[in-house]
């Protein structure tokens, strides 16, 4: 089952088999409560970040000590964790770019309590060991680490690879343009999915996305 967390514009997720959970992202720091509350009902075994941004990252190091689980994410994103601005990102809409000034605003303005991530999470790692039928996909394009948890192949928690914030669309900020547009294609490609977004309701996969 997959429970959204709504912090803000930003999403978090439960993903629970049972009494066994994972906590995909973190959300910012005035959400911590809110989702450490969330997860009490629940035996969670990992917080997987789907990328190394502020708004999906604040809480990590706060939430894995209070959750007492260890962190995993894509190694590539590890430095983001001590500076946003490591991986420049790029916007081509009007709408993208009045976004990506308010996100480099926030990157340079909220910090990141520092953690060390524990585990390297890539392309087919199961997710089994923590009781979730689960596997992560490598979307990049967004940040060049940037995954997704397919779930039972029913389900897809896709970060920021893709984005419902005003309107369903491949991510309006991106590192690299044409990985991020290959990442939305892939997801295409795995066919019917819930589509969970990193921001906005979540909504069926869609033959393109572009």
């Amino acid at each position: 089952m997959v429970q959204r967390i709504c912090c803000g514009n930003v999403n978090c997720y439960l993903v629970s088999n049972g009494k066994k959970a994972i906590l995909v992202d973190t959300g910012r720091e005035s959400y911590r409560q809110k989702i450490l509350d969330a997860c009490q009902s629940y035996e969670v075994g990992l917080l997987v970040l789907t990328h190394g941004h502020m708004d999906h990252i604040q809480n990590a190091a706060f939430l894995a000590a209070a959750l007492n689980c260890p962190v995993a994410m894509q190694e590539t994103d590890i430095p983001l964790i001590g500076d946003n601005m490591r991986q420049p990102l790029q916007a081509h809409t009007l709408l993208g770019k009045v976004v990506l000034g308010a996100s480099v605003k926030s990157f340079h303005k909220d910090k990141i309590p520092f953690f060390t991530p524990d585990i390297s999470l890539n392309e087919g790692d199961s997710l089994k060991t923590y009781g979730i039928p689960a596997s992560i996909i490598s979307l990049p394009g967004h940040t060049q680490g940037s995954i997704g948890i397919d779930i039972m192949e029913k389900e897809l928690i896709v970060g920021d690879a893709l984005m419902n914030m005003f309107y369903p669309t491949v991510s309006m900020l991106y590192h690299d343009k044409d990985v991020m547009l290959q990442s939305a294609d892939k997801i295409s490609s795995l066919g019917e999915r819930q589509i969970y977004f990193g921001h906005g309701k979540p909504m069926k996969n869609r033959k393109t996305w572009r």
